[in-house]
């Protein structure tokens, strides 16, 4: 079978995110990934997880465009309360470099685009970004989207095991996760009698979690 890569804008932006984090004095302690796709772009987000991401999100969900994706990921930040979000300018398929922007106003958020390097430094974010004949150096607090372009990286990723939450698409209503119940079972009660009733059923109802950031294999949307 194919085997997916992570989009190398992603990936420089899941790095940058890393760097932070392993700064100090950046004030990051998580980071999280999410991603609107099905249940075959797992792997993919496995790999940002051994690149040393703390958790992922998946959203269950076909990424038919870039308005979509960037919707659903806006109602994860929303309920999350994420302040520094980074995603790649663009996909490596369609090249589109929309889903930053539909994000950031989906969200209410600034944006800047075409970051080459981002960090924090007194409580503000310091970012470079590359403009015609030069570079730019912008500072802003957060919240915020950097739409990441080049200029950082790759680190080599670490081994290692972390979660993944899947949330199911429906409507704009945000539920936990349910988490297993370990509790014993109770014992079985004896059947009712069906004589001269008609036996209905029982059926499981299964809640998830509605709706939802970053790392996407490279058959994405358009960002």
């Amino acid at each position: 079978g194919i085997q997916w890569i992570i989009n190398p804008w992603d990936e420089l932006s899941l790095t940058r995110a890393l760097d932070m984090k392993d700064d100090a004095a950046s004030g990051v302690q998580k980071v999280t990934v999410a991603h609107v796709g099905l249940g075959s772009s797992e792997p993919t987000i496995r790999k940002a997880l051994a690149m040393g991401a703390d958790d992922a999100i998946r959203i269950n969900a076909e990424p038919i465009d870039a308005f979509f994706v960037a919707a659903q990921l806006s109602e994860v930040i929303k309920n999350a309360g994420f302040d520094i979000i980074l995603c790649g300018i663009e996909s490596s398929d369609y090249n589109g470099s929309t889903a930053g922007g539909m994000l950031a106003e989906f969200l209410g958020y600034p944006s800047v685009s075409s970051v080459s390097s981002i960090k924090s430094e007194n409580g503000q974010i310091i970012m470079t970004r590359e403009i015609d004949g030069g570079k730019e150096i912008i500072s802003m607090p957060v919240p915020l989207v950097a739409i990441i372009q080049k200029g950082i990286a790759p680190k080599p990723p670490a081994a290692r095991v972390c979660p993944i939450i899947e949330v199911v698409v429906g409507v704009d209503v945000l539920i936990p996760a349910p988490k297993p119940d370990k509790s014993p079972a109770p014992p079985p009660k004896p059947a009712p009698s069906t004589q001269g009733a008609a036996v209905i059923p029982n059926v499981d109802a299964i809640a998830g979690a509605v709706i939802a950031r970053g790392s996407a294999p490279a058959n994405d949307p358009p960002k």
